[in-house]
């Protein structure tokens, strides 16, 4: 179960956002993007995004994640409601330590699962129980889930959470992160 901490409003060069912070019983601060009404709302546009450092705030073109959270707070600011939940997973759950030492395994030629994988570590080591804890503290009825990954769907159906639609988020790949991109596919089943 999630924990209420504070609220306040947070003006961005997407729209007006209040911005939520919930702990769980990972005891993290989770930050909550919700623009418009989303209490008790159908087809409420919502983006899980995990954490990421390297890409979120530094900018760094290996990856998708920031391209992929500026669209998706432009879409959803664009919108009469929506919600983007920032998950603090670093590395898919891996922590930026491992994240970094996967960075070097992958500038000696692995790719993005072989790397987290000859750590010791699984491919994608993230969780989806604090979006669904939040999506039914706001009590929203069913969801446009934006992703192209398709073990968020599941997760989310399987914990029953109404998916009336999948919106893409699809970004032109870089000559930095084609071979990331192409991975995910390949061996993750995004719908890229």
């Amino acid at each position: 179960m999630i924990e209420f901490y504070a609220k306040a409003e947070l003006p961005t060069r997407f729209g007006s956002f209040k911005i939520y912070v919930f702990k769980n019983e990972d005891n993290k601060d989770h930050a909550v993007l919700v623009h418009g009404n989303i209490e008790g709302e159908n087809n409420v546009p919502i983006r899980i995004h995990s954490e990421c450092l390297t890409g979120d705030v530094f900018g760094s073109m290996r990856c998708d994640c920031r391209d992929q959270l500026l669209t998706s707070l432009k879409f959803i600011g664009s919108q009469e409601r929506g919600i983007l939940i920032y998950l603090r997973q670093e590395g898919r759950g891996i922590g930026l330590l491992n994240k970094i030492r996967a960075y070097n395994l992958e500038d000696s030629g692995k790719d993005t699962v072989e790397a987290n994988v000859e750590q010791g570590l699984p491919a994608d080591n993230r969780h989806y129980n604090f979006a669904v804890d939040v999506i039914k503290y706001f009590k929203i009825k069913s969801v446009q889930l934006m992703t192209n990954n398709p073990e968020k769907i599941k997760y989310l159906e399987d914990n029953g959470i109404t998916i009336n639609r999948r919106i893409p988020v699809i970004i032109q790949p870089t000559e930095f992160d084609k071979f990331y991109l192409e991975t995910k596919k390949d061996k993750m089943g995004h719908m890229l």
